[in-house]
């Protein structure tokens, strides 16, 4: 049975971080979330081991979330009710499962 306030997730761009899709949906599925949407990958010189997903700014109805692995970046916008410190908690949870 589905949940009138659960979020979803846009599939717009066919390829992604590894590893990303999994974590977003799980986001999905947080009380006060209603879309994820991955945005624009790119390269990077940093080396980053493990993925690392961080609220990068706010914008309108919601916030722009930087996910980082490897050599490669992911923009992910969420669109939520949430404030950005419940927002990050809800990312550190989806991403400890």
């Amino acid at each position: 049975m589905t949940n009138a306030s659960e979020g979803r997730l846009v599939w717009n761009h066919s390829t992604h971080l590894p590893g990303l899709i999994p974590i977003l949906e799980k986001l999905s599925e947080y009380p006060g979330i209603r879309t994820v949407t991955p945005g624009v990958l790119a390269n990077v010189r940093a080396h980053s081991p493990h993925m690392r997903i961080k609220v990068s700014v706010p914008t309108r109805g919601g916030y722009k979330l930087i996910a980082r692995k490897g050599k490669t970046v992911q923009e992910v916008f969420v669109l939520t009710e949430l404030d950005q410190a419940r927002l990050e908690g809800a990312i550190a949870q989806a991403m400890q499962t």
